[in-house]
């Protein structure tokens, strides 16, 4: 059987590594794994403990619907990490007054002091990881996510947080 060799034929090929979305996740998840190094190492921490610790460090009480959304992870991660750090005696829960299936996450004293610790590692990390780049880089950079997560944001409400 004869093959056609003729261009028009041929499908579409997607250069997979010059594909933009590939190439953000791709970056995304080697910084993400690079900096998981470090709270696991000073910590144990897993990904979803360290976003659900910070997201709390950061934000205070929150549910976890709202640490959800926040740190862009699935609510069985969220449910573990809360779980592990509970057990840990990093966060306590508090049910809603109004909606008993709601419950409120929040840091204890260790908790907090844990994530207290961790906050100059991780500005150090994005420290190291920004002097990699020149000056224009860095604002080329933040400059194209910020237009990138505006654009998305207008165009479906708001970022997707289903990631992971």
């Amino acid at each position: 059987m004869a093959i056609k060799s003729e261009a028009s034929d041929a499908p579409e090929i997607l250069n997979l590594e010059n594909f933009l979305p590939y190439r953000l996740y791709r970056l995304a998840d080697a910084v993400s794994r690079e900096f998981s190094r470090i709270y696991k190492d000073s910590h144990g921490l897993t990904r979803p403990e360290w976003r659900t610790l910070s997201g709390l460090g950061q934000h205070g009480t929150m549910t976890a619907t709202e640490l959800g959304n926040q740190s862009a992870m699935h609510k069985t991660k969220v449910s573990r990490a809360v779980a592990e750090l509970e057990r840990r005696r990093w966060l306590t829960r508090t049910a809603d007054e109004n909606d008993r299936r709601v419950e409120h996450l929040a840091l204890t004293r260790v908790g907090l002091a844990a994530y207290r610790e961790m906050v100059p590692l991780a500005k150090a990390f994005e420290r190291d990881l920004l002097d990699k780049l020149s000056a224009s880089e860095r604002a080329a950079i933040s400059n194209g996510l910020a237009a990138l997560e505006a654009a998305l944001a207008s165009t479906h409400g708001q970022l997707r947080n289903d990631i992971e």
